[in-house]
């Protein structure tokens, strides 16, 4: 029997609110602040009845054993009972978070910056070159698989992620570069950042009634991600077959994260879903994201077969 305790849940207060009025970004539904263990942090709200908030948790716990870097994420409510994440930030002292569009637009002639979908400019090849330039190093303060040595290694473990849980939210502002500041003994240093933002994923869209109708297999194989093969298309490719496509272009990345992959057993998933409180997740819900999982490991399994 699991004995694993509950995630805690964190309480955003309005004094928080109040005190980051001034630090706001995009919306009231996203605002920094300061926590007192935690330390500088951004609360994210959950739209209602739509599980972003166990599906971001869920995701993190996941990236932790598959040993990738990635931003926690811890669950939240606000002191007027709304559900959300928080998230500690992940820049070093007076570092910056480059996004890819921000990445490409310069590189990209016509990107189209301002448009987070439909964006066929956002090519798995481009997004691939930026990351393989030689001034980007590995995610800071994180300790590599043996084996992974670079920074597109690394995003390649990112991909295995989303084609797992089926994130298709990685567009171009979901994915970039922590650009550290100059020191005395070195100048700037651009690292790719940990990955982040997986709200998007895990089947948390549909109600308990469509997951209880839906095929797991027909769902899972409907996953889009946010990356083009050609500019041309008029669909992005599916997170299966874009990571088929990268793990091809980069074998030995893709066998060693797979191997990981294969380190995560049931019981592992099943401890992380146990700990979410019931009051955030159903039964139902739980019980098909991890049937997601397990159909997508399992293909992500045969896929290594085709691997050199």
């Amino acid at each position: 029997m699991n004995f694993a305790p509950e995630f805690p849940v964190i309480v955003v207060t309005e004094a928080h609110y109040e005190l980051s009025k001034n630090e706001m970004m995009g919306s009231k539904y996203k605002f920094w602040f300061q926590h007192q263990e935690l330390g500088r942090c951004l609360y994210k709200q959950a739209r209602q009845n739509l599980g972003e908030d166990w599906a971001e948790k869920v995701a993190a716990e996941l990236c932790k054993l598959l040993g990738l870097p990635h931003a926690i994420y811890e669950l939240a409510e606000t002191w007027e009972g709304n559900r959300g994440v928080v998230s500690p930030n992940f820049l070093p002292e007076g570092g910056t978070l480059v996004h890819g569009n921000e990445i490409l637009t310069p590189i990209v002639p016509n990107y189209p910056t301002f448009v987070n979908y439909g964006a066929s400019q956002h090519t798995i090849d481009i997004v691939l070159r930026a990351i393989e330039a030689d001034r980007v190093s590995l995610p800071i303060g994180w300790a590599a698989p043996s084996g992974i040595q670079t920074a597109v290694e690394v995003f390649v473990g990112y991909l295995l992620l989303d084609a797992w849980i089926g994130n298709g939210d990685r567009h171009h502002e979901n994915w970039g570069f922590v650009r550290n500041k100059p020191t005395f003994t070195s100048g700037e240093t651009v690292h790719l950042a940990p990955t982040y933002d997986h709200a998007s994923s895990l089947g948390r869209d549909l109600s308990d009634e469509q997951r209880q109708k839906r095929s797991v297999e027909a769902y899972a194989n409907k996953c889009f991600s946010a990356f083009y093969s050609s500019v041309d298309d008029k669909k992005p490719l599916k997170t299966f077959d874009l990571f088929y496509q990268v793990a091809h272009a980069y074998p030995q990345a893709a066998h060693i994260w797979l191997e990981r992959l294969e380190s995560v057993s049931r019981a592992n998933i099943l401890t992380i879903f146990s700990r979410i409180p019931n009051t955030h997740i159903s039964s139902i819900a739980a019980e098909f994201a991890q049937k997601i999982l397990e159909f997508n490991q399992y293909r992500l399994f045969t896929l290594r077969e085709s691997l050199p």
